[in-house]
């Protein structure tokens, strides 16, 4: 039996996102119903908020959607539940195996350059070769004056920024517009989170970069 409720504003907000993301991973209606076994119908009450998600149908939906983990949180709370999936700093005492497994990678690729860097390129690791290679371009003392913030240094905007790694590439204007297009399309795919359009707006604001 299909259960209608009256549209509130928590189901609507979860039917918008349902609906952006749909829209994002080009899914019409029935592509979502067909793959995920779920009536048209259903999906169309979802979105328009007269029918409240199950816990089991949000994260069902957004499995087929491959809605990234942060996101699906963001949706269990529209739909009115407790987010799931835990965000756990790399310095944790509960991520030391991580941390020590990384670190043997890291290792590993000596004399090559290797870094870690999160969901929105903040430089969280690194091994001798990249710190050789970062120091080469870029004094340590320039970087800690000009990219550090919050503790990490965000590659994207040593790259893009006029005293960072932008003057040393050749091919600099075919380099930036695939650095560019692969940050917007991260963007989208995270449902375009207000950390990734602050750093795209900052890269874009840099001298050059509008003409790229």
């Amino acid at each position: 039996m299909q259960h209608i409720h009256a549209p509130n504003s928590t189901l609507a907000s979860f039917g918008l996102l349902l609906k952006q993301w749909r829209s994002q991973r080009g899914f019409s209606q029935l592509d979502l119903a067909v793959t995920s076994q779920v009536s048209q119908r259903h999906i169309s009450f979802l979105e328009s908020g007269r029918a409240k998600p199950s816990r089991e149908m949000v994260l069902q939906l957004a499995e087929v959607l491959e809605i990234p983990l942060r996101q699906q949180n963001l949706m269990l709370t529209a739909a009115g539940f407790a987010p799931i999936h835990a965000e756990t700093d790399l310095s944790a005492p509960e991520m030391a195996s991580i941390r020590k497994a990384l670190d043997f990678m890291l290792r590993q690729q000596e004399p090559y350059p290797a870094i870690v860097v999160d969901r929105y390129w903040n430089l969280l690791l690194t091994n001798p070769a990249a710190n050789r290679l970062l120091n080469a371009f870029i004094a340590p003392e320039e970087l800690q004056a000009h990219f550090y913030r919050d503790g990490k240094v965000n590659l994207m905007r040593a790259m893009f920024h006029p005293q960072g790694f932008r003057p040393f590439v050749v091919n600099w204007n075919d380099f930036s517009v695939h650095l560019l297009q692969r940050l917007h399309r991260e963007a989208i795919a995270e449902g375009e989170s207000e950390q990734s359009k602050a750093l795209l707006d900052e890269l874009m604001s840099y001298p050059g970069i509008a003409e790229v």
